[in-house]
């Protein structure tokens, strides 16, 4: 089985095709600037990259180049279409509506679209993507729907719930529902699989940290909190996202600035974060360089992340009473040796100790990074988003035979 897995932006289309016999990597590639002027494509395949402009109005325009350099030419790695047998969609926010992935009828594509305003960015540009999805490939193609919030929909109501009037969740659906579930819920089993243990034998933190960063709870497999709420702005710093504060402060600031609705969603979702203490830029690389050459604000800004990190693992232990192990994944929790020792020093005190040695010369996808012995381990995890889409389509469509 041939699998498409396509993640969608407003104005963007990013693809793997999967052959799931072996869970190989074809091709990938990514349509960026639909709808904008200099939109273009760069397809991998076959050891080779080509990137060509070409105008892309819609997604649907996107969606036949993609088929074009995947059947022609020397990025071709499959004759025709029809060898695709699905196709699996990341879709964002699933809200209470889902709880697990579904094979997209027009009726759950209708039901995405109306629960949009919970994510309007994210779940409008999906849509778009199933639909146009349907247009070039035709009817008999089976759509999957993977969401990041299933995952965390066996949080308990005392973790999901916000401390405001009930009718704001009766009437609006304000509640917490998290994100990168996808990627929590891969390298928690991925983690256990690893340690040679069940999952109902585990109590997880894992901690997912990149230019977006959240932190999650699993107790016996099942996500029992996470960081992001309502929206991806919750939880620790990150890049540009300025994660938890007092809603005071949003009120304050926008009494000084003169700034209101979105203008200041966007101060505190662009403007904050990494970026906004350092004063430098919302990459970790960049903030570290800079603190290595002595800028202290750089060296603020890591410093909050690290220590925000240590609450959320210090209570998220307290909340599942133990930990046996805490996952690192992402671009910083995969690739950043120096920001994990930040986060490991100083938590002994629960059994998380770092061998340092283990930790700067580790190269592998997967690895143990903690002291022999240790009580709780610690493990460096690289994230496949990608893959846990495509099992999951396979399940279904193989299901439904």
């Amino acid at each position: 089985m041939k699998i498409l897995v396509i993640n969608c932006g407003s104005s963007s289309l990013k693809y793997q095709l999967i052959d799931m016999t072996d869970e190989s990597v074809l091709c990938k590639g990514l349509c960026e600037r639909i709808g904008i002027d200099g939109s273009n494509i760069t397809h991998q395949a076959n050891g080779g990259k080509w990137s060509v402009e070409v105008p892309f109005p819609t997604h649907t325009e996107a969606f036949m180049k993609v088929v074009e350099m995947m059947t022609t030419g020397e990025g071709a790695v499959v004759k025709d279409k029809s060898e695709i047998d699905a196709i699996g969609h990341r879709v964002v926010q699933g809200a209470e509506f889902f709880t697990k992935s579904e094979i997209a009828t027009d009726a759950i594509i209708d039901k995405i679209e109306e629960i949009a305003p919970l994510a309007p960015v994210h779940n409008m540009a999906h849509v778009q993507g199933l639909r146009s999805a349907k247009k070039v490939f035709g009817e008999s193609v089976p759509n999957v729907v993977v969401f990041d919030t299933t995952f965390h929909q066996t949080m308990p109501p005392k973790a999901y719930m916000y401390g405001v009037p009930y009718e704001m969740y009766e009437k609006y659906s304000i509640r917490r529902y998290g994100a990168h579930g996808t990627s929590h819920r891969f390298v928690s089993k991925a983690a256990a699989e690893f340690l040679g243990k069940d999952p109902s034998e585990l109590k997880i933190v894992t901690c997912h940290l990149g230019n977006g960063s959240s932190i999650t709870a699993v107790d016996g497999g099942k996500c029992v909190d996470t960081s992001m709420g309502l929206t991806p702005l919750a939880g620790v710093l990150m890049g540009t996202r300025c994660g938890d504060i007092d809603p005071s402060v949003v009120t304050y600031m926008e009494q000084k600035l003169g700034i209101h609705g979105q203008e200041m969603a966007d101060y505190l979702n662009k403007k904050s974060g990494l970026l906004g203490v350092s004063g430098v830029s919302s990459d970790m690389r960049d903030v570290t360089a800079a603190s290595k050459a002595g800028n202290k604000r750089a060296a603020l800004a890591q410093d909050m992340l690290a220590y925000q990190i240590q609450k959320y693992i210090g209570s998220y232990a307290a909340a599942m009473n133990g930990l046996d192990c805490v996952v690192f994944t992402g671009g910083i929790g995969e690739n950043d040796a120096r920001f994990r020792k930040m986060v490991c020093s100083n938590m002994d005190f629960m059994g998380l100790q770092l061998d340092d040695e283990k930790n700067t010369n580790c190269h592998e996808d997967m690895a143990d990074l903690s002291v022999d012995g240790s009580k709780v381990r610690i493990l460096k995890i690289c994230t496949n988003e990608e893959l846990m889409i495509a099992r999951d389509t396979r399940d279904l469509v193989n299901a439904a035979k």
